[in-house]
């Protein structure tokens, strides 16, 4: 069954199972955003074309809503399309042990991922050929069944700049190599935090360091792909970056006692029905909102924040390459006219309308 909104719809039927005080901050905002969003609670502009006249409410911009998130990663995929050189890329997919995705529940611990696996491409192919490469990595939480998985997905330049300002088009990657320092880096960083005391909420201290040691001398899945060009990867990334952790046409049903979804199922090869009751599918939800003003993107080397407002001129330049600007966001109309085929600033008749006033909130 199609459900217009249906994420929406879930948040208000079962709104007494988040909007409680044992809710995370960050959790409730996202959650009370997205409900409020295209509402009147958000305000709204009115446009007119002295005809006829069309109020435009707000909507709420937060990372629990799709069509908001949908918007921002159209934004974000232009802004990195334009900041990034034409050169080759690598795609590398630094996953751990499934026992190990409890530990990183921990969200200071969560944040930490994105910099090991960044680090590691940085500190090999630094040691390896003297190269310094452009990161992009993307920590992601989730599968399919909205369950906790933990890893990165990183983009890497599969050159990179040498000591003596050319730039070399292509570099070995080893995959064995960064297996290892991507697994000793996170055994590492597990170590410590146990002695630290900040996984005994979740595990007693014996038991981290019994699943550790078993963990480290494993074989752990580390995935190399050459992409080409930037398109396929901020197009794959874009997805997790800005969205909610599901898709709303996956959601085909919804009534008090459960929520059922499609899921790939990669063994059986084919999508599969998940029924979960409405707090297990909001609590599954949950774990997968991030905290207020923590990026969902992070990058590092060639293209850390620094490094490409300073640097980024003096590569376009090495690889002949002429530096683009970066593109202004899409005004709401023109993204609706883009996405959905309609202009929503023509009346009736066809006439262009123009601003007229504004709104306020309305507070319940």
């Amino acid at each position: 069954m199609r459900y217009k909104h249906p994420l929406k719809r879930v948040l208000r039927e079962n709104r007494n199972l988040w909007d409680v005080e044992s809710t995370r901050p960050a959790v409730h905002s996202a959650f009370k955003k997205a409900l409020e969003c295209g509402t009147a609670a958000l305000g709204a502009e009115v446009y007119s074309s002295g005809m006829e006249e069309r109020v435009v409410f707000h909507t709420c911009k937060g990372r629990a809503c799709s069509s908001c998130g949908t918007r921002a990663t159209s934004q974000w995929q232009r802004e990195r399309w334009a900041a990034l050189p034409d050169v080759p890329y690598k795609g590398i997919t630094f996953t751990m042990p499934d026992v190990l995705w409890p530990l990183f529940r921990n969200r200071q611990l969560a944040s930490l991922l994105p910099v090991l696996a960044a680090k590691t491409v940085e500190a090999w192919v630094r040691a390896k050929f003297g190269l310094k490469v452009g990161v992009i990595a993307i920590p992601h939480t989730f599968n399919g069944r909205l369950e906790f998985n933990a890893h990165v997905h990183v983009m890497v330049t599969a050159g990179g700049l040498e000591l003596s300002g050319s730039w070399r088009a292509t570099a070995y990657y080893d995959v064995d190599a960064l297996t290892h320092y991507w697994r000793r880096a996170v055994i590492r960083v597990l170590r410590a935090s146990s002695r630290a005391g900040m996984l005994s909420t979740i595990l007693p201290d014996e038991q981290v360091e019994a699943m550790l040691s078993a963990q480290e001398n494993r074989w752990w899945s580390v995935k190399l792909q050459l992409l080409g060009s930037k398109e396929h990867f901020l197009r794959y990334a874009g997805r997790y970056a800005r969205r909610p952790p599901i898709a709303q046409r996956r959601i085909i049903g919804i009534s008090e006692q459960e929520i059922e979804f499609l899921a790939k199922d990669r063994r059986l090869r084919r999508q599969v029905a998940i029924r979960l009751t409405p707090q297990t599918f909001l609590a599954a939800w949950m774990q997968h909102i991030p905290e207020r003003y923590q990026h969902a993107v992070r990058a590092f080397g060639l293209f850390a924040p620094r490094a490409i407002g300073s640097s980024s001129a003096a590569v376009f330049a090495i690889l002949g390459q002429s530096q683009r600007q970066r593109p202004r966001p899409l005004r709401w109309s023109s993204s609706i006219k883009r996405d959905f085929g309609w202009d929503p600033l023509l009346d009736r008749q066809g006439k262009r309308m123009t601003w007229n006033r504004r709104i306020a909130p309305q507070t319940a």
